[in-house]
């Protein structure tokens, strides 16, 4: 369904006639939002001086600059061009894309507020916060007592795209990573204004899921950036998302073929619709399924084996909400079909083997061979392990090494609808306060369950502490949630009628011997 219809230019002020109890004072301007309900949203607030258009192309996002200004901020900001497929690509998009939304209760509270940050997903390739499932009205309506805030950043060719081996791109040595650099930017924009709007800057939590999560993950391992957060909720996303500049060269290589392109003066004469329908075709996740973007452990802004960094401490004073479901990878054969999972599956299982020594690949041989079910179940057990459920203990494993406060989960709701069952995303709409947004679960989830979960993560951001005692939790029953260690490697199980702790033993998330072994290396 388009979303066009929503879009609107925000315009700057010149008359004075604006509500002065919804205009917030920032560093670059004054905002003024809009007010339904108790709940009062500012969206579109640009957070550079600049957008990354023509010249700026493949640039670093340019620090915003003092404004004395006045704007409206009643419209989402445009969605970062990318190929067909994600609801935020139904939106207007456009190159100039870097702006943030945010909404708080309408409340005379002088206590400053916890701020959760969202950092949309679709694996670095798609996403938008125009995505209906990040409207923020209901979130902040059931918690009033947090700020929450929505961040866009560039995707795919625009994002993420290695561009300093050609031969004039000397200049463009940040084009790996632009799209964690739009998100340190943004979170610095938070940092420096959120005060303003109510919320704390000093309790900042981001939040993401899928590539989000990934950034999560990531965003602590850039330098300096500890200082605009201190806690982190990452769902289905970990730090083993990335790639080597290598791969990320052999992406560049092949869009510029496809192109007819030999240097950065000749992408940037490129329309950017172009560039992101002729990636798409080539890497786009619902296209071709192609899951090759990702960022780049390029040793200036990420380090070369993240693994390393998280064991070594590199995120010891961020605490950790982080976990998996059960069915990661189900959700991309439900949308291929069986048939064609497997099509998908075959090459990829031979690449992941390819990085393995050989009693590796005897181990994970033995175990694609024995998992029950359907042909390609055992594609989306072995790629869903790969990618996302095994790299979670793995981050776990990680944290208790470095005494990081890590709390784990392991969701097990399943859709109704077929194949899907505890798929990748299917939680999205829960823990955004969205059960009316169906298009993954065929259903509404308990909405019990929704409250709790939504409580759980709040808690989190305002305590470090997921844990709900009787009289707070909307279930009435209390649920101490465990620190993982290495001893008990206990995590809470997310059934939609049974909150619970439970040992990973029992619960045999990953197969030590045979599945957990694939987090040594990075996505092919």
């Amino acid at each position: 369904m388009s979303l066009k219809h929503l879009y609107g230019e925000n315009k700057q002020i010149i008359d004075g006639n604006y509500d002065k109890a919804l205009a917030v004072k920032c560093m670059n301007g004054t905002f003024v939002g809009k007010e339904t309900d108790g709940i009062a949203a500012y969206k579109g607030i640009p957070f550079v001086s600049a957008q990354p258009v023509g010249d700026l192309r493949w640039k670093a996002p340019v620090p915003y600059e003092p404004d004395d200004g006045v704007y409206e901020a009643y419209y989402n900001g445009k969605t970062s061009w990318q190929p067909k497929g994600d609801p935020a690509a139904e939106y207007v998009m456009g190159e100039d894309c870097l702006r943030l939304n945010i909404w708080k209760a309408d409340d005379a509270s002088a206590e400053k507020k916890p701020v959760m940050v969202w950092i949309y997903g679709g694996a670095f390739e798609t996403g938008g916060t125009a995505d209906p499932n990040y409207e923020g009205h209901n979130f902040v309506a059931e918690n009033p007592d947090i700020i929450l805030v929505t961040i866009a950043y560039r995707v795919g060719i625009f994002g993420f795209f290695h561009l300093s081996h050609l031969a004039d791109g000397g200049e463009y040595t940040d084009a790996q990573n632009l799209g964690l650099l739009d998100q340190m930017m943004a979170l610095k924009w938070i940092h420096e204004n959120i005060a303003g709007f109510g919320g704390d800057p000093e309790n900042v939590t981001i939040w993401g899921e899928s590539a989000g999560g990934a950034s999560c993950t990531l965003l602590p391992l850039i330098e300096g950036s500890h200082k605009y957060f201190k806690r982190v909720i990452s769902q289905s996303g970990s730090h083993l998302q990335t790639r080597s500049p290598e791969q990320a060269i052999a992406c560049t290589n092949q869009v510029m073929e496809a192109l007819g392109c030999k240097t950065v003066a000749d992408l940037l004469k490129v329309d950017p619709e172009e560039l992101a329908n002729t990636a798409g075709n080539l890497f786009g996740i619902y296209q071709v399924l192609g899951i090759r973007t990702f960022p780049e452990r390029d040793g200036k802004y990420l380090p070369v084996e993240t693994v390393d960094a998280y064991a070594n401490g590199a995120a010891k004073d961020i605490q950790f909400l982080h976990g998996c479901n059960k069915d990661e990878f189900y959700t991309f054969a439900a949308a291929t079909g069986p048939e064609g999972f497997v099509e998908w599956g075959k090459p990829r299982k031979e690449e992941i083997l390819a990085k393995l020594t050989d009693e590796e690949k005897e181990l994970v041989e033995s175990y694609f061979r024995d998992i029950k079910g359907e042909a390609y179940e055992a594609y989306t057990c072995l790629v869903g392990q790969m990618l996302f459920i095994a790299t979670q203990i793995r981050v776990a494993e990680e944290l208790a090494i470095a005494g990081n406060k890590s709390y784990t989960y392991y969701l097990r709701v399943e859709s109704s609808l077929p194949i899907i069952k505890a798929g990748h995303a299917t939680e999205v709409a829960t823990v955004l306060a969205h059960p009316e947004l169906t298009d993954l679960t065929g259903r509404r989830y308990d909405e019990t369950f929704g409250k709790t979960i939504r409580k759980m993560w709040v808690q989190f951001a305002k305590t470090g502490n997921p844990s709900l005692s009787a009289d707070v939790s909307p279930d009435g029953k209390e649920h101490e949630w465990p620190l993982y260690d290495q001893k008990d490697r206990e995590v809470m199980v997310l059934d939609e009628f049974d909150i619970h702790p439970e040992k990973e033993a029992d619960l045999k998330i990953v197969d030590w011997d045979r599945s957990y072994l694939l987090t040594r290396y990075y996505m092919p």
